[in-house]
């Protein structure tokens, strides 16, 4: 087993392995809304995004 694996190498292997695909929608819209966040904390998109919610 690889000490520094990289951390969504080992959530896809965790996937994989444990056949938790129910999962993965779930990750995925995390993933979204986090980068939805990010990119609107400070910027034009944000009037856009506040549309949105």
């Amino acid at each position: 087993m690889e000490k520094n694996k990289p951390y969504l190498k080992e959530l896809w292997d965790f996937l994989k392995v444990r056949k938790k695909w129910w999962l993965a929608p779930i990750i995925i819209m995390l993933i979204l809304v986090g980068i939805i966040i990010i990119i609107g904390n400070n910027s034009v998109v944000s009037t856009f995004v506040y549309a949105l919610f």
